[in-house]
């Protein structure tokens, strides 16, 4: 039996490149939800008026993989004290968001977040809404497997590429085995 979890860590193709790697996780797919608007776009959520964020929802077997784990790599994998950006992307769509499924989650990712809170008196306390998921919409075409298929640009090389080395170093427990 498969869960599925729905996270946000600004743009989704370096978010589902590094959960792709991820064993137990069945599928990825990039899209959008937090928001208020149907049926948005990539070009209505650029423009920032549709309250959506960048998401992805993962699809998993809770059995190969927790979900305590894939809050680790999610926390992990972006910097979650920063309201409405990853680095350079700007703007309420590259928040960070947990979309929750269950109650179960929901309790789950509060207590992750106080936990983190708690360990560390120094910088700043973590900014990741956490909700339960409404709607989520799958986003266009070009944006699935995004990395997989455009490894070579600018972007994917500078960005993606150096996240994705860094979950393999920190959660090599927790990828997936390739012969």
């Amino acid at each position: 039996m498969t869960e599925t979890a729905v996270f946000g860590g600004g743009c989704f193709w370096c978010t589902e490149a590094v959960f792709q790697m991820l064993k137990g996780v069945e599928s990825v797919e990039s899209g959008y939800a937090g928001g208020v608007s149907e049926n948005p776009t990539y070009e209505s959520g650029s423009l920032g008026n549709t309250g959506h964020a960048e998401v992805i929802k993962v699809v998993y077997d809770p059995e190969a993989i927790s979900y305590h784990d894939l809050l680790t790599v999610f926390f992990g994998s972006h910097d979650a004290t920063q309201v409405n950006r990853q680095g350079n992307d700007v703007g309420e769509q590259y928040r960070s968001i947990i979309l929750t499924t269950t109650d179960a989650q929901a309790a789950e990712a509060n207590h992750f977040i106080e936990t983190l809170n708690a360990s560390s008196t120094e910088g700043d306390s973590i900014k990741t809404e956490v909700k339960p998921l409404e709607t989520f919409y799958k986003g266009e075409a070009y944006h699935q497997d995004y990395y997989k298929q455009n490894q070579n640009k600018g972007y994917c090389q500078i960005v993606i590429a150096p996240k994705l080395e860094k979950v393999q170093k920190e959660y090599a427990e927790l990828l997936k085995k390739h012969s």
